[in-house]
């Protein structure tokens, strides 16, 4: 049981792997895998949705409001997002160098996770200031994904509005809803607030819960793309740079104001479900691999955050206890 609390993270994305290796190679489950597909489509919003719910019983919300390094984190996704923006348009990409780039495109372009407050929880920082920025970086999203989509080929169907109401409709059911819920509760229904806020990590322990299902419906894409093997790998690899690239910008900026974790979670814990989703619609299918692969690097890099944070948390107890 140590070994699960202390390792959920690499735990829940080894079940997910296996799981769908298991179902994958063997003939007689794919009744079975195909009855339970739909199933699994329906639940990971649902526990999105309770994930958030739960993170969101702990907030202060007399505390959620912008602050300097907002700003910065801000910033740098804009100027990310013009860097892509421009090879594209500049060398007018075409073929496996175009999915390559837009892969790399919808990992910078979604917004923070909308699990990123349970890490950043977990990791000791401000749950309120994280999920403030958690909110203002899904509006820059809405902002800059129908500016730039009808530049990029395939995507000129898409018109501002009707892309600004759509992802403005998936921050209100996302975020709004669980908020408004939590909101009711803390303030009026006490005793089930207080019963929540007693279980010791319920978010995390649910979000785990989730990862596996994601990181499986992520190995189905990625062994169900249409690609030649070198092209997987290179959106693999250029995604683990740029996850270490987002998350090390995002800490050096967080440092400035004493907020390193909350930092790094803001620019490099992404929506990858939200970035498979508009890269499959309004791009080339394939380039949604770059965010399936993005889900395996980020989580890598929160489970080895946490166990530096626990690591130096038994330090500080023990030289306590001295």
């Amino acid at each position: 049981m140590r070994f699960l609390k202390n390792w959920s993270l690499p735990v829940g994305m080894g079940t997910g792997i296996i799981t769908y290796l298991v179902f994958a190679l063997t003939p007689s489950l794919d009744g079975a895998a195909h009855f339970f597909a739909p199933f699994f489509d329906r639940i990971v919003p649902l526990f999105m949705f309770f994930i958030l719910f739960v993170t969101f019983c702990k907030v202060d919300f007399h505390r959620m409001r912008p602050v300097a390094w907002h700003l910065w984190e801000a910033i740098f996704q804009i100027i990310f997002i013009g860097v892509i923006m421009s090879v594209i348009l500049a060398y007018k990409l075409q073929g496996a160098n175009l999915v390559l780039m837009e892969a790399l495109l919808v990992c910078v372009i979604s917004p923070c996770a909308a699990a990123a407050p349970v890490v950043t929880n977990k990791l000791g920082g401000d749950l309120e200031q994280m999920t403030t920025y958690t909110f203002l970086t899904n509006f820059i999203t809405a902002l800059f994904i129908p500016l730039c989509f009808p530049m990029i080929e395939k995507a000129g169907h898409i018109t501002f509005w009707a892309a600004f109401l759509t992802i403005l409709k998936g921050v209100v059911t996302v975020l709004v809803v669980p908020m408004l819920l939590a909101y009711i509760v803390k303030h009026y229904m006490k005793r089930l607030h207080q019963r929540i806020v007693s279980v010791k990590d319920l978010g995390y322990y649910l979000w785990a819960t989730s990862l596996s299902i994601v990181t499986g419906v992520t190995m189905k894409n990625i062994f169900n793309a249409k690609a030649s093997g070198w092209l997987l790998l290179a959106i693999a690899l250029l995604g683990l740079v740029l996850c270490i690239i987002q998350f090390a910008v995002g800490r050096w900026i967080g440092h400035f104001s004493g907020h390193t974790a909350e930092g790094g979670q803001a620019l490099g814990q992404k929506n990858t479900a939200f970035a498979i989703w508009i890269a499959y619609t309004y791009l080339t299918p394939l380039s949604s691999v770059g965010p399936g692969c993005y889900i395996l690097w980020q989580n890598i890099i929160n489970s080895i955050e946490i166990w530096q944070h626990r690591r130096d948390e038994n330090r500080q107890l023990a030289a306590t206890q001295k």
